[in-house]
């Protein structure tokens, strides 16, 4: 979901409104301008139209404002926080994991022994050519046909460095020390927020990527942080629906934050 195409800003289909308060947003955000994009087609779930609320993120404030949009259902994408707005669609169902209540499932058992030998660490938001080569090999075997797939390294760097908020990447590496996987995140006040993972298709078989967000997990038990924010789950999405496999979810409802019924 990102925000625009690459390089660009949000399409808007008209000016900027004020919106004085946001559903599960706890305060009244004066002078932060909301506004929202024109409809296109959903990249998820085809025949389906997507508009998003988007807000820019800016200013000494920036930080503490997108800890609580998150707690809003907003996500992050350079330097805008959007969540989505479509009418009678509501497909996109944002989701974090309770730290404190999870509990390996079998299956997460499994991903943890199959990359008990990888390292994380966790490092500034900055760009690499190493991290470069392995988002390409990414894209080109699981997106060939997106946006992202043709992204240049310029592009590259202002997904990961720019950004107003505390934001950092994990580098996962072998015992050989051969970057294997990657995730760039946003660091809150309550949390950590999943912003993008990618690793070595040729590793596909490790569950690389379920793999980084149990590594998000146990670092915010190390942390004493409550929650794994995930983004969005789309049950009709199969790209999506995996996040509904994690222990301890919890989406975001009408009443606020509660267990994903059935899961975890």
């Amino acid at each position: 979901m990102e925000i625009g195409s690459r390089g660009s800003g949000p399409k808007l289909e008209r000016p900027r409104t004020r919106l004085r308060s946001l559903h599960a947003l706890d305060l009244t955000a004066p002078g932060e301008q909301f506004f929202a994009t024109a409809a296109v087609p959903c990249p998820y779930i085809a025949g389906r139209a997507e508009r998003k609320l988007i807000v820019e993120l800016a200013g000494g404030e920036a930080a503490s404002f997108y800890d609580e949009l998150s707690r809003a259902g907003f996500r992050r994408s350079h330097r805008f926080a959007y969540r989505p707005a479509c009418g009678a669609c509501a497909a996109c169902v944002p989701v974090r994991i309770a730290v404190a209540r999870f509990a390996h499932s079998r299956s997460t058992r499994r991903v943890r022994s199959l990359n008990r030998a990888l390292s994380g660490e966790l490092t500034p938001a900055r760009a690499t050519p190493e991290q470069f080569r392995l988002f390409q090999a990414y894209q080109r075997s699981r997106h060939c046909d997106s946006e992202m797939a043709a992204m240049s390294y310029a592009d590259y760097r202002a997904m990961v460095e720019d950004t107003p908020v505390r934001t950092a990447t994990v580098e996962f590496r072998d015992e050989e020390g051969r970057l294997i996987a990657a995730t760039l995140l946003d660091r809150l006040d309550d949390g950590l927020s999943a912003v993008y993972s990618f690793y070595d298709p040729a590793a596909e078989r490790q569950s690389l990527g379920t793999w980084s967000i149990l590594w998000l997990v146990e670092e915010c038990q190390r942390r004493g942080l409550p929650y794994v924010y995930l983004g969005y789950w789309i049950a009709a999405a199969p790209k999506m629906a995996y996040k509904g496999r994690f222990p301890a979810l919890e989406r975001l409802g009408l009443e606020g934050w509660e267990a994903l019924a059935g899961i975890g």
